[in-house]
């Protein structure tokens, strides 16, 4: 499954080395991020939302089927 982060950052055209200049983070950390291998502050994931026009449930809520 594609992760939702990784989704929005695609539909906006950018790189992972894009979305880590505009939220002030490696491109390490967003590929992190993107692969489920680490847990972002609340601050990055508002800066993320932000960035991508989308809101925190759109990127982060985990639904169970």
């Amino acid at each position: 499954m594609i992760n939702k982060v990784k989704l929005a950052r695609l539909e906006k055209s950018l790189t992972q080395s894009e979305l880590a200049d505009l939220t002030n983070v490696t491109r390490q950390t967003i590929g992190l991020i993107e692969k489920g291998q680490y847990n972002p502050s609340l601050k990055l994931c508002l800066d993320i939302a932000q960035v991508l026009n989308k809101t925190l449930d759109d990127l982060f809520w985990e639904v169970e089927s």
